[in-house]
């Protein structure tokens, strides 16, 4: 039995959330509607976390439980405490409650889709493929090939269990245990499909198109009913979950509702002022720069950020400017400048000395938020 720990990746000291972090990235490389072929190490991971995520499980699981964390192992050869409650309490996999049915709910599952910042923002529609269990079309979820059916267990006669003989501390008992035969069915098939192997279902990949809400950020769910895997002997199906995953833009950032952006402008544009076209999503915006901008300067562009979730209203569009300063000048531009400087009395520039309580990085992060 592989150690839970190692199936994770982590420490034996890991907290919870060091648990979580490694189990959800191993899901999403291993998931079968990902990475077919890795069932075996998709379970493994799902055990190793549905019992280190549970404290008590977790907890026994460390003082040499089983491997579901449930407690310890039943003793040796005579029968000990774990037989006894076994007997009692209908373990030993007896079917208490009659046999299992073959029809039966399909499990959820779990899907990444890429989407860019747009998307994100005001919603679309997408092309996701994906790769689930469906209904099997030969045999139409029977499970069983043309002209046959499902019979009816000859072990167990239809129970799903057979009875057992136990030697325990308290002598021999009689104890209910899953039938070999039908492995609980209560049934069997005798002939059962060719394409699904008795199954009902069959895995498939299918192009869906989802419906992206305005508003979703990297790591929303979004929840399909009944799209999911479909159950065994053709059962309903599970839901499917979208993971969203938003890529990211050359020149729009997303800070909450807002959208951010950087735009550098001339030192004389700052100065004296000017009106700059600014291509946005939702086409070009005239953005005016007062005179006397500032470099770190953050102009507002109300209502051009992005679509809150679950509403119309929408976030703003925040600017930063760049003021640049010219670092090449010929001779004109140069006697241009010091004639400036010496009519504004500048030609012996002096550093004005902040005398607040907080440095030039604190007020340029001030701006940035737009305080």
């Amino acid at each position: 039995m592989a150690d839970h720990y190692e199936t994770l990746g982590v420490s034996k000291d890991a907290s919870a959330a060091e648990i979580k972090s490694s189990y959800r990235k191993l899901a999403r490389k291993y998931h079968p509607d990902v990475n077919p072929g890795h069932e075996d190490e998709f379970k493994a991971i799902s055990l190793a976390y549905d019992v280190l995520s549970d404290p008590e499980k977790r907890r026994n699981y460390d003082m040499g439980g089983g491997e579901n964390g449930q407690g310890f192992p039943a003793g040796g050869g005579f029968g000990g405490f774990g037989d006894i409650f076994e007997t009692f309490f209908g373990g030993g996999g007896g079917q208490a409650g009659g046999p299992i049915p073959r029809t039966q709910r399909g499990k959820d599952a779990l899907v990444g889709v890429n989407i860019d910042l747009k998307t994100a923002a005001f919603g679309g529609t997408v092309d996701l493929d994906v790769t689930t269990a469906v209904v099997c079309d030969t045999c139409s979820g029977a499970g069983t090939q043309e002209g046959t059916k499902i019979e009816t267990c000859s072990l167990c006669h239809g129970a799903g269990s057979v009875q057992r003989m136990t030697r325990t501390l308290l002598g021999q008992m009689v104890t209910n245990q899953t039938c070999n035969s039908c492995h609980g069915f209560g049934t069997v098939i005798p002939n059962p499909c060719l394409n699904c192997q008795g199954d009902g279902r069959v895995r498939k990949q299918r192009t869906m198109k989802i419906r992206i809400p305005a508003g979703v950020s990297d790591g929303t769910r979004i929840q399909l009913s009944s799209q999911g895997e479909v159950g065994p002997g053709g059962g309903p199906a599970g839901d499917l979950f979208v993971e969203v995953m938003v890529t990211r833009h050359e020149v729009f950032q997303r800070d909450g509702d807002n959208l951010r952006a950087a735009v550098s402008v001339p030192m004389t544009a700052a100065t004296l002022g000017a009106t700059i076209p600014f291509e946005t999503f939702d086409g070009t915006q005239d953005l005016n720069i007062a005179a006397g901008t500032q470099s770190g300067t953050v102009v507002k562009l109300s209502g051009l950020g992005a679509t809150r979730l679950r509403s119309e209203t929408r976030g703003d569009l925040l600017i930063t400017v760049d003021v640049l300063t010219p670092d090449k000048l010929d001779d004109e531009q140069r006697e241009l400048l010091e004639k400036l400087a010496e009519l504004r009395g500048e030609e012996t520039p002096r550093a004005q000395i902040s005398t607040e309580n907080r440095g030039m990085f604190s007020r340029m992060r001030e701006r940035f938020a737009g305080r």
